[in-house]
């Protein structure tokens, strides 16, 4: 095989990335030439014209090129990135618990990618969230429960697809039971293969009946199952168990390589080969992406096939996967975006909001959000009930303070600004973070009208607050619910 056939299918094993809201001239080049496609980050989205003009630039030569980006709704949208989603996430879908209720937000979901030229939607997130302390899943999952995480699976697979928009679920074999960030190192899930058949698969085995066309790789080790790699480069984790054991036949994605858990010190060229010799077919590089690491990279799925650690007919074989997938997605003429999509990410938030106990009243309550830091999959999206009160111009007293960076918590200064009326406390993933989690025991210890507010996973209750709102979410639409349980 030459040269140039070589590079010519190694570039439709790759997902770029750049960080620009315009295309630059080398993603130009390289999507002419036959770069499998590009996935879109918060800093490539501006607005929707410029997402449309964005896409019809990438697409001018090749109709067919994937474009793709990570939205899930709810905490992690690309998007929503300035402002957050208007649909709730798979958390409060799942507590919802309504299958037709989670395809129509899908749907919906997909609709305004569909309309702007995006075809592949990295998303939905499948894992069972079964350990609580989950740095990384939390609200991104369906819930705890195997069979509800699968029947929501199947409704978010189909309800992109009545949008026209490729699912990608992820994060196979399952992420929900780590301890440790994979965009920092590899985690490891220390189970054995029954408790992932019974835990952990029935999610991608639902996803794999509904006809999703891609399923995203995890960068975790199970040892039982991969030995001492991560399931990204694990032949035993792609080729025998997703393709033979559950029957897969589509493309499989890999999460960033980029990520600690991925390209670590040995570089993205050499995660790329292990990848694609694992069984992978089209390599989602990461965000910080340049034209000298895409070449970098090419060179080094052509070498490998020229040296022998990666078999020629495997690289074919993930080209020819990609090209189909490709061809399934393609984006016809950008269309106007689905009406009424707000008022169905709001109504779902108001059927996932839980209260329980007393809501003390007042003409002017104390707010105060107890700020935590996003996870790096989240990213710096706005959250809580301040962006929505200050916007609407709520009748309350807004305080957002940062004890995990050092903010100082006058609990006597609180009371008084409260003035014997309630005083409401926010937070997100509250049971991960134990200075928040001291602040508001010692606040509701000591003020008996204290509402506490968790717009996370909803793993720990305090002891002593008279109310207690859960949202499972902190985007705008959640935001509204628990304003209007609030204040109304």
């Amino acid at each position: 095989m030459t040269e140039s056939s070589l590079r010519g299918q190694a570039l439709r094993t790759l997902l770029a990335a750049f960080e620009a809201p315009v295309v630059p001239d080398w993603v130009r080049r390289l999507a002419d030439e036959g770069l499998g496609g590009v996935v879109l980050f918060g800093a490539n989205i501006v607005d929707e014209r410029q997402v449309t003009d964005l896409i019809s630039t990438l697409r001018a030569g090749r109709p067919e090129l994937l474009v793709a980006l990570d939205e899930e709704g709810g905490d992690v949208t690309r998007l929503g990135y300035t402002s957050g989603s208007r649909y709730p996430g798979n958390a409060a879908l799942g507590a919802v618990d309504d299958e037709d209720l989670t395809r129509q937000v899908y749907a919906a979901l997909g609709g305004e990618l569909a309309a702007l030229g995006i075809t592949l939607d990295l998303a939905p997130t499948v894992d069972v969230n079964s350990a609580p302390d989950n740095p990384v899943i939390g609200t991104r999952s369906f819930g705890t429960d195997p069979a509800r995480v699968a029947a929501h699976t199947v409704a978010a697979v189909r309800g992109l697809a009545d949008a026209g928009v490729a699912a990608c679920a992820k994060h196979f074999p399952g992420h929900g039971a780590t301890r440790v960030d994979s965009h920092e190192s590899v985690p490891v899930v220390d189970a054995p293969l029954s408790v992932l058949r019974e835990r952990d698969l029935p999610p991608f085995a639902a996803a794999i009946g509904a006809g999703a066309p891609a399923i995203m790789t995890a960068h975790l080790r199970v040892p039982e199952l991969t030995g001492d790699l991560p399931a990204t480069f694990s032949p035993a984790a792609l080729r025998d168990l997703l393709r033979g054991e559950l029957g897969f036949g589509g493309a499989i994605v890999t999460d960033a390589l980029e990520m600690g858990g991925a390209a670590g010190d040995a570089g993205m060229g050499v995660a790329a080969v292990r990848s694609l010799a694992a069984g992978a077919d089209l390599l989602c590089l990461g965000a910080k992406i340049t034209e000298e690491l895409v070449e970098a990279t090419v060179g080094e799925i052509v070498a490998a096939v020229r040296d022998g650690r990666l078999p020629a007919d495997r690289l074919a074989d993930a080209a020819r996967r990609t090209d189909v997938l490709a061809a399934a997605t393609r984006a016809g003429d950008p269309r106007s975006p689905a009406v009424g999509t707000d008022d169905i990410g709001l109504a779902a938030a108001r059927r996932a909001l839980r209260v329980y106990g007393a809501l003390p009243r007042a003409v002017r309550p104390l707010i105060v959000e107890l700020d935590t830091p996003p996870t790096i999959a989240v990213g710096e999206v706005p959250w809580g009930l301040l962006p929505y009160l200050e916007a609407t111009g709520a009748a309350a007293d807004l305080v957002r303070l940062r004890p995990l960076n050092g903010d100082h918590i006058d609990v006597d200064a609180l009371a008084r600004r409260a003035a014997g009326g309630p005083l409401i406390l926010v937070s997100r993933d509250t049971h991960r973070h134990a200075r928040i989690r001291s602040a508001i025991e010692a606040i509701t210890a000591a003020y008996p009208q204290v509402v506490v507010v968790e717009m996370g996973w909803p793993a720990w209750r305090p002891e002593h607050a008279v109310g207690y709102l859960t949202t499972y979410g902190a985007g705008p639409a959640n935001a509204r619910a628990a304003a209007e349980a609030l204040l109304a």
